[in-house]
This record gives C-alpha cells, structure tokens and sequence, in this order.
C-alpha cells in the first residue's frame, strides 16, 4: 500500500492522465488537468466533430446556468461560452386555444438561462484543449479494456487496430453508456441502477422565416404542455428553434401510434395549431430522426483502486428536464478542481473518495429534480394554482430575500447543493400549499401567515460549494 500511495504522491507534472470521452465534461476535465501541469490524453470514440456539422436529431439544446458558467469561468472561457448562447428569460405557454402565457424564471432581471448549442459548446472545448501542450487528442478511439492492476487500457482505433495504453489516472466521463464504467466492474446490481422513462423525445426544426427573423419570440423557452407530454422549443444563433416533441412509447396519443405522416400531421394540427405552421419539415424530421430514450443513471460508487473515477453521465445521467445535466457534469469538474486546489501534494486515493462522497448525494438529488419537474412542465405550468404559486414565490423572494429564493432560482442561478436545494424546495412547497389553500387571487395571499412561516425557514447565506 505504501508503495502505491508513493505513486499517486509523485509530481503532477510527471502523471499521466488519461480521459475516456471527450464530450462536454471530458474536454473540461482535460484543460482542468492540463492547467495544473497533468499530461493528459483524451481518447473519444466519435469523430472529430471541430470544422464539420453535427448529426441532428439527439441533441436535445442545452440551457447553460450558473453552475456551467463557473466551470467555464475557471477555465477562461465564460465570454467565449456567451457568444455562443441566447438568452432565455422564462419559459412561454404556448395553450391549445392558441393564447400565451409568459412565465419569467426570476424576478430578477441579471437572472435567466442561456440556450446553446452541445456541438458548438463541445468545439469551444476541443478547440482551447487542442492549443494546450500537455492535451493529446485522439478520435474514434473506443476503450475496450481496462486493467486496474497494471493500470493499462486497450484501445482500439477505427480500422479495428488494439493498442494498449498506461496512465497513471484514468477518468471515465464518456457519458450514459460508458464502456469505462464496465469496464472498471462498476455496473453490478449492487452499486448501478439505470431506470427508463416510458417516454422517448424526437427533435424538430423550426427555421427562420423568409426574411431571416425568429418565428417566435427569441428570449424564452416555449413550452406547449399537454398533460402527459409536451413539445419545447429552444432558439439558435441561426435564428431557428429547436423543437423536441416528448411523448409516451406506448398510449393514446404515443409514438406508437405516429406511423404516418397524415396520422402526425392530425395531431400537430390538432395539440400544436400555433408551432405545426411553422414547422415546414415535420413529417420529414419526424420520419428521419431517431426517437431518443431518456432515463436516469446512478452508481454508488464511482472510484475504483485509488486511480480510477467516473464523472458526468457516466456516473449520473439524469433527464434533461431541469436544464442540469451538463451544467451538473460541469460542476463534477469545478468541485475537483477545488477540492484539488486545497492541497499541495495530492492523495487521489483519497481525493476521489471525498470526491465520491460530496458529490453523490447531490447528483441523486438533481436526479430526483429533474424527474419532477417534468411533471411540472408538461403539465403544472398550465394549471392556474402552478401559476399563483409561482407568482407567490416571487414575491416571498422579494419580500424575504435571506430566507426565500424559489427553488429553480436556487438550483439555475446560485451553487447552492443539490441536495439543500431539494430539502430547503420541500419546505418552500409546503408553504405555498398553505398560503395557496383555498386561494384563487393573489390580492387574497394572507402576507402576515407567509412571515410567519418563512421566519421558520434557515438563512440562504453562505450555501454554497
């Protein structure tokens, strides 16, 4: 044991480091590393996707946050991030009587999301890495094996040749089907659970009009709720809206029954009247697509040998319902990096399993969030009592901003814990219950009750990473 504790105790400058994906979190770790004098190598099993379009249809937009935006700051590139993304002020209602609502995400006017686009965001990455010394790049390059013992791994290009690689530390962020997270023995019944939503996605694309403008207002996230499915809309630097239809595998409706283009086109028309006009390519998009699955992914245990650790979807994938997964996966990178910087001479044995620790209850956390709040968009935000609670929670935050900030405010635009924010949302929802009861106007909201329960509530001040 000593001998190997010397091993991982040795200069940064000398460790090899190794990174199994080179998506969204892969690239970050990378310069991470790279910054603190790691060599590291990052082997992706896709293509390079700098210089070329990416393939459509699984992308799903991102919604850049708080969290994302301090991992990139770390970085350097929280300005060249924001070039890339359009504000995103709250979410718009899109009704089936045609009408709209507008439902900002803060009071706040500094306070909203960004959309952004995963290849773009993911070029930015690869780009800075690429420029970095100690970064080697290498494409289409699978894992297939990992030795811990020798602390080896087998890899194989894309003409089926296998090499075999050392490292010193080896990094597993390639995502929800992660060969690496196999590969360590990580996926047995008693550490891996994946559970599958009944439900799948299919992205859309709504182009700009004739004359080169937004088909619909730019700055928000449209939402067409419909109870048990939804569709969303999310704008682009192009000035077209990414669409993503979420509907039931099995049911009425469900993809089941959308096998042809008059069977589609019927019921756009029918649940999408004011978007299926402005969407010219539907039955091709639909037809030509892959229909996405959406699951959660979660392990007990990310870190094996004192050398080896999962991050991002391959230790955590969650449904895209809460904007989180990047900026969650982004946020494995930054509390590393921290947790890195508090120490001259690192244990990573050690470090890894703090690491495991901290971040495990609050990627559970976001994990439970984020299925939740799909509800809620599909669903609650069409409902007059979702809206005045919404609107009550508003004005707690302004009336009693040290005790109240809704719980999406907490989780998209502070680094409060996951975890605090789930338990500190609880108690906010059983206050606007109570203050709601029996209440249809917000004229009617009993202020001096909404004091007295928010005084019971902890201070906000100082929760943070």
């Amino acid at each position: 044991m000593a001998v190997h504790k010397q091993q991982v105790l040795v200069s940064r400058s000398k460790l090899h480091a190794v990174i199994g994906g080179g998506g969204l979190a892969g690239s970050l770790l990378a310069l991470v590393l790279a910054k603190r004098g790691y060599r590291v190598t990052v082997l992706e099993k896709r293509s390079d996707l700098r210089g070329k379009d990416a393939p459509g249809g699984r992308s799903i937009n991102l919604a850049l946050s708080e969290r994302g935006m301090y991992a990139l700051g770390n970085v350097g590139l929280a300005e060249k991030a924001l070039k890339q993304t359009i504000p995103m002020r709250g979410r718009l209602i899109h009704n089936t009587d045609g009408s709209t609502n507008f439902l900002p995400y803060s009071r706040h006017p500094h306070e909203f999301i960004r959309s952004v686009s995963r290849p773009g965001l993911n070029r930015l990455l690869l780009e800075e890495a690429s420029n970095h010394p100690n970064i080697k790049l290498f494409f289409e390059c699978s894992v297939v094996e990992v030795d811990q013992q020798e602390k080896t791994i087998v890899v194989q290009d894309a003409q089926g040749t296998l090499s075999k690689r050392s490292f010193d530390l080896l990094f597993g962020a390639d995502g929800a089907g992660s060969a690496i997270r196999k590969s360590l023995g990580l996926e047995s019944a008693d550490v891996f659970s994946s559970e599958m939503l009944e439900h799948s996605y299919k992205e859309l694309e709504m182009p700009s009009l004739e004359n080169g403008d937004f088909a619909m207002s730019p700055e928000a996230l449209h939402i067409w709720p419909r109870g048990t499915y939804m569709l969303i809309a999310l704008p682009n630097l192009n000035r077209s809206f990414t669409c993503t239809l979420f509907l039931p595998n099995d049911g009425a409706p469900g993809f089941n029954q959308l096998t042809d283009a008059d069977t589609l086109r019927a019921f756009f028309n029918d649940q999408f009247a004011d978007a299926v006009r402005l969407l010219p390519s539907l039955e091709h998009d639909f037809f030509s697509n892959p229909t996405g699955s959406l699951g959660t992914i979660r392990c007990s245990s990310w870190t094996t040998s004192g050398h080896s650790l999962l991050l991002g979807d391959a230790a955590h994938a969650i449904v895209p319902f809460f904007g989180q997964g990047m900026n969650c996966a982004f946020e494995d990178v930054s509390v590393l990096s921290e947790m890195m910087d508090q120490t001259q001479e690192i244990d990573w044995p050690s470090l890894m399993g703090a690491f495991e620790s901290s971040r495990i209850p609050n990627t559970n956390a976001i994990a439970d969030m984020a299925l939740e709040n799909y509800i809620e968009m599909r669903d609650l935000v069409a409902d007059e009592g979702f809206r005045l609670r919404r609107r009550v929670a508003l004005e707690l935050e302004n009336r009693f901003p040290k005790q109240f900030k809704p719980r999406y405010s907490l989780v998209s635009f502070e680094r409060v814990p996951y975890k605090v924010v789930q338990e500190t949302g609880r108690n906010q929802s059983e206050i606007l219950l109570t203050l709601c009861q029996d209440v249809t106007d917000f004229e009617h909201v009993d202020w001096t009750l909404a004091e007295q329960l928010v005084s019971r509530l902890p201070s906000l001040d100082g929760e943070a990473h």
